[in-house]
């Protein structure tokens, strides 16, 4: 798993609107505690090339820096629709976490 600095600061802000806090039913401690354990698991990437403009909406373009820089095979998002044709470039496959999670969420538990 990768994520660029600037990535994960704004996973950070989205993980923590209070939207999100409540359908997740996480306290902000709950969330703070879930952010410092994917902080552990993240290879850190640095942004060497920038792609822009690839996408539709440019705030996804730092994920698929981050992406492409770090030598991502895939990129795991509910918005596969904006990714698509990006990703045919990049030869990256868009997947959601649910198919993330039925590729490779087993193998976490060997």
């Amino acid at each position: 798993m990768i994520a660029s600095v600037p990535l994960f600061i704004e996973y950070e802000a989205v993980a923590q609107r209070p939207e999100h806090r409540e359908a997740s039913g996480l306290t902000e401690q709950d969330v703070r505690a879930v952010l410092d354990t994917l902080a552990s698991l993240i290879e850190a990437t640095e942004i060497h090339f920038l792609w822009r403009p690839q996408l539709r909406d440019p705030d996804d373009e730092m994920v698929l820096e981050t992406a492409i820089n770090g030598g991502a095979d895939f990129i795991v998002t509910f918005n596969q629709r904006d990714f698509v044709e990006a990703a045919k470039a990049f030869a990256l496959q868009i997947i959601t976490p649910t198919e993330f999670l039925r590729r490779y969420g087993h193998e976490q538990q060997q």
